[in-house]
This record gives structure tokens, sequence and C-alpha cells, in this order.
């Protein structure tokens, strides 16, 4: 990840959006080395936020891409696919706020494009949760920084 932050905020613009499709990489930990190497707060939340929002509204699209034909070839019951799509229509778009929680973020924003939950209202929440995903990890910083 260190030739990623040798790259600046372009960086931390394609690690953040990596990161928030099915590439396992850590997000956080180029924010908070960008904060460590001196970079703007506002800029580093800003860059670490867009570039995972729109790796978020990628996976969203890989899953609208999706069709129920493919998952069932998975082995996976059309019954199955009925009860995951009832909780999502149950909470709907709001889901999309959880799409910062680590390794199981991904696969909600797949689900929300799969089950194609409407777009501007996920991508509002999903941002929402991004960006209050880098806003708690850059006050943690700051509180160690300052102890």
């Amino acid at each position: 990840m260190e030739w990623l932050l040798d790259l600046g905020y372009f960086g931390l613009f394609v690690g953040s959006f990596l990161a928030a499709t099915v590439v396992p990489f850590s997000a956080d930990v180029l924010l908070v080395g960008m904060l460590v190497a001196g970079g703007t707060p506002l800029l580093t939340l800003t860059v670490a936020t867009l570039g995972n929002w729109l790796g978020g509204l990628t996976s969203y699209a890989i899953g609208r891409a999706g069709k129920w034909e493919w998952i069932e070839r998975l082995h996976v019951s059309r019954e199955s696919l009925e009860k995951q799509k009832a909780r999502i229509d149950r909470y709907g778009a709001i889901v999309a706020l959880l799409t910062w929680v680590p390794f199981v973020g991904d696969i909600f924003a797949v689900a929300l494009g799969f089950y194609r939950v409407k777009v501007v209202p996920m991508a509002l929440w999903m941002l929402v949760g991004k960006c209050g995903r880098f806003v708690t990890w850059y006050l943690i910083y700051i509180i160690f920084k300052a102890g």
C-alpha cells in the first residue's frame, strides 16, 4: 500500500476506490497514512470518501448487471433469494448506509444493485455511510495524535 501513498491524493483515491470493490484492501490505513504524511484533513477526507463511494457505486452497478439465473447456477435457491430480497425491500436504500462495513459492505452494495434498489436514495445513504466512516477514522487519528 505504500506505493499508493507515494502517489499522493491520486493513490488515496485509487486505493479507496479499490477497497470498495471486491478487492481486499484497507482504505482506512491509506487515509490515516495520508494524514500522518501531512495530508490536508478536508482534502484527504474528501478524496477518500469520493473514491470509496465511487467504488461502492461500481459494486452496485455490478450487482445491477446480475441475473437471477446466474445466482441460481451457484446453487442458491430462488426461495433464498426471495427471502433476501424481502429483507432488502423492508429496509430499502438505507441498507446502503452499511456499505462501509469491512468485508460485508461490498456484498451489501452488490445486493442492492442486484435487487434494483433505487439509485439516488441508495447513493446518498452510501455516501453518508462512507463519509461517516472516514470522519470517524479522522477523529480517532486526532485523538491519538493529541494524546
